[in-house]
């Protein structure tokens, strides 16, 4: 287990680092989680990880640059300036829409029947149409944003800025930051999921890695 030192800044807390996994790959971008599998964006391939054994135990050979999703049948990659939706039973990509970064996005996730894609440098989260890609509304944030997830009515996304990664959650609507979770000196956020109880997952960049990050109790 590992903690980052605390911090004076209000709402912030250390981030509780239970577990890491790897060094997987070069580089570590999306992350998403079917329910039994963490799922990672290598690059070149989209893998898949056994969280109780730590083992890779899949490989997909699809453009795999930055966030990736689950819809709970299918799952999405982000691939240059494209979202590609991949049947995860066959390998195959089935379909493709325009990711709203045109290149330049980062996280990505599956929530209220829609597609929730970071861009990094503009600071901002769209909701999108996952069947035309369409922006539906866009949330604003104060750092760069990486990876993002919804878990329990609760917006969170990882932030790499400046040296420092943390995970934040933030008011869906008025983008106000409500939690920090600072993560440890050295140590990144690129990609985000939730497991949909008490964990998120965590990809870390050029490390490689993938790291599993208590979520606290919801803080009011």
């Amino acid at each position: 287990m590992k903690r980052s030192k605390g911090s004076a800044r209000s709402g912030a807390q250390a981030a509780e680092i239970v577990r890491e996994y790897g060094p997987l790959s070069e580089k570590v971008a999306g992350v998403t989680f079917d329910g039994t599998h963490v799922w990672f964006a290598a690059g070149e391939t989209l893998r898949a990880l056994d969280p109780s054994s730590g083992r890779e135990v899949r490989a997909i050979d699809v453009a795999a640059d930055a966030g990736t999703a689950f819809d709970g049948r299918y799952l999405y990659q982000l691939a240059e300036a494209r979202i590609q939706k991949i049947d995860p039973a066959t390998g195959k990509v089935v379909a493709t829409i325009p990711a709203p970064g045109n290149g330049n996005d980062s996280g990505l996730t599956w929530a209220e029947g829609a597609l929730w894609v970071g861009q990094y440098r503009d600071r901002k989260i769209h909701q999108i149409d996952p069947q035309t890609g369409a922006i539906l509304r866009t949330i604003e944030s104060n750092r760069f944003v990486t990876g993002v997830t919804w878990v329990d009515g609760e917006l969170w996304h990882g932030t790499w800025e400046g040296g420092q990664s943390e995970i934040r959650r933030i008011d869906p609507r008025s983008g106000k930051v409500l939690a920090r979770l600072t993560m440890p000196e050295g140590v990144f956020v690129s990609g985000l999921e939730s497991d949909g109880a008490d964990l998120f997952y965590a990809g870390g960049g050029p490390t490689g890695k993938v790291r599993a990050v208590r979520r606290p109790k919801r803080m009011r």
